[in-house]
């Protein structure tokens, strides 16, 4: 009886961090699909729309970076549990304000607190699962959390496609509250309950930097999925400039393609789950994902005449490649000790997404000297090296005892 019952809350605390993660990927990928229509609206000449996006896109992405640490410490602090209801609560209520919108900078204002909202969804939830079940099975929980939450980008897309975007907006801040009322049954880590009533430093963001070991180890954790968010937020999230670039019969829709390629990296998610659980490694799937990862991106860049079908084929196959995500959130939960856990599995994922800052950045000023195809290739090459780097710099984690403490 008492299995039976623990097995009933596991499956409950997984059904509602993998709606939370639902919701937090709706939102985060709502903008990208309905931005140009967003824009439109708010009177944005069309020669500005993609430049302005960029910016707001940015603006979210700074929000994320913030909250991802906030969010962290506070779930080391005081509780995985107290993240789910404050993150949620926050970006909800962002989320319905982004529907009354009547310019930019209010725009832009609005995503930032959204982004700090969303930063502390699977951080939180990964965590907690992570910490509820046994080292040898934990990475099919967390499969499911992320496989299930990626399909948020569906959801988002058929919103905002039946939907005039302000309701979207509404829509996404409704689903928030719904989410909210089902947290009250989830329990507390016992890891963290155990860990709590230690005299131990918790939640010091300082403390990842206090050492040489544990600096890089934090960084090469972030490192590895850069490739994944250069794929969504400019292969993908600007498709119509590189359409054009590479002689596209047809426009290239990027909230279509955005869909598709969270359809991909929902399934990928699975299959990089459930492949690092039965080969009994994360290094080795991430490696083959980055791989893959890469050379669609080549397939991609280095051929012309695209149709709208195809390219949406192709979405599909770089979210399956790129849907090694799941592994390397359990990764970095695998990395640290309980007091620093909550910190870095939060804060990991956000400082990837914040990353497309520097990114983004990076390509608009390569744009400027050798053109946007070029500079597709330049980032591509960049990135993906840098993560193959990063995944030789760190330790195989299946099956890691994480009962311990940083010091």
């Amino acid at each position: 009886m008492c299995a039976a019952e623990n097995n009933k809350k596991l499956f409950f605390l997984i059904l509602v961090a993998s709606l939370g993660y639902f919701v937090d990927i709706y939102d985060l990928l709502l903008f990208l699909i309905i931005k140009n229509k967003s824009l439109s609206s708010l009177n944005v000449p069309a020669y500005k729309i993609t430049e302005t996006g960029l910016s707001l896109m940015n603006w979210q992405m700074a929000g994320l970076l913030i909250g991802g640490i906030l969010w962290g410490i506070l779930g080391d602090k005081k509780g995985r549990r107290s993240v789910l209801f404050g993150s949620i609560i926050m970006y909800s209520i962002a989320n319905i304000a982004n529907g009354f919108v009547t310019s930019i900078p209010m725009y832009a204002a609005l995503r930032f607190i959204a982004g700090i909202g969303l930063a502390g969804e699977l951080g939180a939830g990964i965590t907690l699962v992570s910490e509820s079940m046994n080292k040898e099975n934990r990475g099919y929980g967390t499969m499911m959390v992320a496989g299930i939450g990626l399909l948020g980008a569906v959801g988002a897309y058929i919103v905002g496609n039946l939907f005039e975007w302000r309701t979207a907006f509404f829509v996404g801040g409704g689903l928030g509250i719904i989410l909210l009322l089902l947290r009250f049954g989830v329990f507390e880590s016992g890891m963290f309950e155990k860990m709590a009533k230690k005299g131990v430093v918790k939640g010091n963001f300082l403390m990842l930097f206090s050492t040489k070991k544990r600096f890089f180890k934090y960084l090469n954790c972030i490192l590895i999925a850069v490739p994944l968010w250069y794929v969504v937020g400019i292969l993908v999230g600007i498709a119509p400039v590189f359409g054009k670039a590479l002689g596209s019969i047809d426009v290239l829709d990027n909230g279509k393609g955005v869909m598709f390629t969270y359809i991909g990296i929902s399934l990928g998610d699975f299959a990089s789950g459930a492949l690092s659980q039965l080969f009994k490694t994360r290094k080795k799937v991430v490696f083959v994902s980055i791989t893959l990862t890469f050379i669609t991106m080549l397939v991609y860049l280095l051929n012309t005449g695209w149709s709208a079908n195809e390219f949406y084929v192709l979405c599909l196959f770089f979210g399956l490649f790129t849907g090694y995500w799941v592994v390397f959130v359990t990764m970095s939960a695998e990395h640290f000790g309980t007091n620093l856990r909550a910190t870095v599995t939060t804060s990991v994922p956000n400082m990837v997404r914040g990353s497309l800052i520097l990114v983004t950045i990076l390509f608009q000023f390569l744009v400027t000297k050798f053109g946007v195809i070029n500079s597709g290739l330049i980032v591509a090459v960049l990135t993906v090296s840098i993560a193959y780097i990063a995944l030789y710099n760190l330790d195989e984690t299946y099956g890691k005892d994480l009962d311990y403490i940083e010091e």
